[in-house]
């Protein structure tokens, strides 16, 4: 459930250090540009989203033409966090909140990525965890 609805009511430059590839990926899945969006990962990339893991490209295109476009909804990106360095990736986490038709209608999620070399080596796209009380 990454790529957003067109018409999206996306904050743009959520930090000055957020990597051009990620405001990359983010554009290209607001357009719905699978080209664009897949060019955006290295070629042994993962996508993890919705239970389901998606390895490679080749799957990585499936995925946004299936589950990342399967519904129609808005992305309000609400902030990021740069997680620093582990096993040399680079480490960012992007918080956003999705309102569409999609069950339930609203979700906060966490797209967690990491890069190598100008690339996505890894997204993973879960519900944003909730501070305790």
């Amino acid at each position: 459930m990454s790529a957003p609805d067109p018409e999206s009511r996306e904050q743009r430059r959520l930090t000055t250090s957020e990597p051009e590839v990620i405001a990359q990926y983010l554009g290209a899945a607001g357009r719905r540009d699978t080209d664009a969006v897949v060019a955006c990962f290295a070629a042994d990339a993962v996508v993890v989203d919705e239970g389901q893991t998606w390895r490679g490209t080749d799957a990585i295109r499936r995925w946004q033409d299936t589950v990342a476009t399967a519904y129609q909804y808005t992305v309000e990106l609400r902030g990021a966090d740069a997680l620093g360095e582990h096993d040399g990736a680079s480490r960012y986490d992007i918080h956003a909140r999705l309102e569409g038709n999609f069950p339930g209608g609203q979700v906060d999620l966490t797209y967690r990525f990491e890069l190598r070399d100008g690339r996505i080596t890894l997204l993973e796209i879960v519900p944003t965890a909730r501070p305790e009380s």
